[in-house]
């Protein structure tokens, strides 16, 4: 699985991950790569996390910011990692991304301000391995 997470070098990875009607949702977002795996940084009450949560299923590929693919889609499973791990990739996330953190905080900071004094979401990392293949996908079955 190694060199296939070798394949995704950009600053953008699109994960699709799926409603219980089977219907994708695509969010362009950062990641890293270690072990062979993919690992994302979200906060924990996200709708992606919630999808996760239901049905592992997710699809990845490059792209740009806006989401605009680069590449083919690649079939892969998430899970979420304990706790111990978010500090970890975190870290690794900052250096990969630090010039751009240097603009997104004053960002998150005046978000966290519009959300009338609600701390940020508690962060959890997803870690996504790729797979051989597509799962089978009927609307209204999840991960079937």
């Amino acid at each position: 699985m190694t060199s296939t997470t070798q394949a995704f070098t950009g600053k953008y990875l699109s994960m699709t991950t799926f409603r219980p009607d089977g219907s994708g949702v695509a969010t362009p977002v950062w990641f890293v790569r270690a072990h062979g795996r993919l690992l994302v940084e979200t906060g924990v009450d996200s709708y992606k996390v919630r999808r996760i949560r239901r049905d592992p299923a997710v699809t990845i590929a490059g792209c740009t910011a806006t989401g605009r693919l680069r590449g083919n889609t690649v079939p892969g499973r998430a899970e979420l990692l304990p706790d111990a791990e978010t500090e970890r990739v975190h870290r690794l996330i900052a250096r990969k991304y630090r010039t751009d953190l240097i603009l997104i905080r004053p960002i998150r900071a005046i978000q966290a301000l519009l959300r009338r004094g609600r701390p940020a979401p508690k962060p959890v990392i997803v870690a996504i391995t790729p797979t051989d293949t597509h799962p089978a996908r009927r609307p209204g079955r999840p991960g079937s």
